[in-house]
């Protein structure tokens, strides 16, 4: 299970690249992730990218979820959306955190209304050792998607995302979505050694897949541990945060210099975000890994994730995204309620606690960044 993917190469972003010549690095976004806290909190939405928007859903017709991933035109087109209809701070990439195991070669398709399905789970340590390695020639259409979408979006950054290895790991095991992750934590125990490789395979491919998206233009990575608060904090640890540690260490320390992001000269890194569901037990364990950045979900009050992170750390969240469909005065008052909370912290970003629900009103998001954006500036 040798990866032909190297990550080893040199650590500086290409001349070209927005952060390397001045689009992005003075961004909002980038600049918070960064930890210094500007006139304005940024804004963007986890899942703004496709699913509640009708010019989504138009463009979709027809095409399968993981076929329009790896469409370069239509995956640009999806995250341009919402950022010509918000006026969001960043875009997301829009992909699926499956699509490099569809890449290296696993059979895995998306059933709408249920999630990511494999034909064959993982159980065994052969079937571990069966697991195909992923040729970085695959991951051409994910680069060539990016850089349509950096050459469309101008100064406004693009995210690069991943799915963290434990989350990968339990959809293997577990052949699809599981409330429990029962399969995955059983194996996890049973067979250690066939985890410990487990969790190698699925960090070499999501870490080349993180990796081609920051060299191709985004300027941002966010690591997404969808599945992690499943764990306790000493499963977490041992057995999981080496993995998501390997994961990271493709664009860990990913440099560039310009006098806009740096008047001294001195290096900057690209900003890596790490994001769990359910995670309020782990916030300070996900930090270590190598992020810059602690996503919060909506379960824990952003002061008190702050403080867990020991009041040092950029984070970002946490609106509940149930409340994207209540009255404007509640969800009005919930997101004045976060952006304080959000001032524990030495930088924030806001965003929701989790997914865009795909039934929620767009005029509702697009309302909401403008409240966010007109009531910094008024501050």
């Amino acid at each position: 299970m040798n990866s032909d993917i190297n990550t080893v190469d040199a650590q500086v972003l290409p001349a070209s690249h927005p952060l390397q010549d001045g689009r992005t690095s003075s961004s909002p976004l980038v600049t918070s992730y960064q930890g210094l806290r500007g006139p304005v909190t940024p804004v963007w939405f986890m899942r703004q990218a496709g699913r509640s928007l009708p010019e989504y859903r138009s463009l979709r017709i027809g095409t399968e979820m993981l076929d329009a991933c790896l469409d370069p035109a239509m995956a640009s087109e999806i995250t341009l959306q919402p950022v010509r209809r918000h006026g969001v701070d960043a875009a997301i990439f829009f992909s699926d955190i499956v699509v490099p195991m569809k890449l290296a070669g696993v059979d895995v398709t998306i059933v709408p209304g249920r999630g990511p399905v494999l034909a064959h789970p993982v159980r065994t340590a052969a079937d571990v050792r069966a697991l195909p390695a992923l040729d970085e020639a695959a991951l051409s259409p994910i680069a060539e998607a990016v850089a349509l979408t950096v050459a469309a979006l101008g100064d406004t950054p693009l995210i690069g995302f991943a799915g963290a290895p434990f989350t990968l790991a339990a959809y293997l095991v577990e052949g699809g979505p599981s409330k429990d992750h029962l399969a995955a934590r059983t194996l996890m125990h049973s067979d250690p050694a066939a985890w410990a490789e487990l969790m190698e395979w699925t960090a070499t491919i999501t870490g080349a897949f993180l990796r081609a998206q920051i060299m191709a233009g985004a300027s941002a990575a966010q690591l997404f541990d969808s599945w992690a608060g499943a764990l306790s904090l000493a499963d977490y640890t041992s057995k999981v945060a080496p993995a998501s540690a390997q994961a990271l260490s493709g664009v860990h320390g990913l440099g560039y210099t310009n006098a806009s992001s740096s008047p001294a000269g001195d290096p900057r890194t690209v900003p890596i975000v790490h994001f769990g569901v359910g995670t309020g037990e782990l916030l300070k364990a996900m930090h270590d890994v190598g992020a810059d950045v602690v996503g919060v979900d909506y379960r824990i009050p952003l002061d008190e994730a702050s403080r867990r992170l020991g009041g040092t750390v950029p984070i970002q969240g946490n609106i509940d995204p149930a409340l994207l469909a209540a009255p404007w005065p509640v969800l009005e008052a919930h997101v004045v309620d976060v952006l304080e909370r959000g001032l524990a912290a030495p930088a924030h970003v806001l965003n929701l606690g989790h997914g865009v629900p795909p039934e929620t009103d767009p005029a509702v998001l697009t309302r909401l960044v403008e409240f966010v954006h007109a009531r910094s500036a008024d501050a």
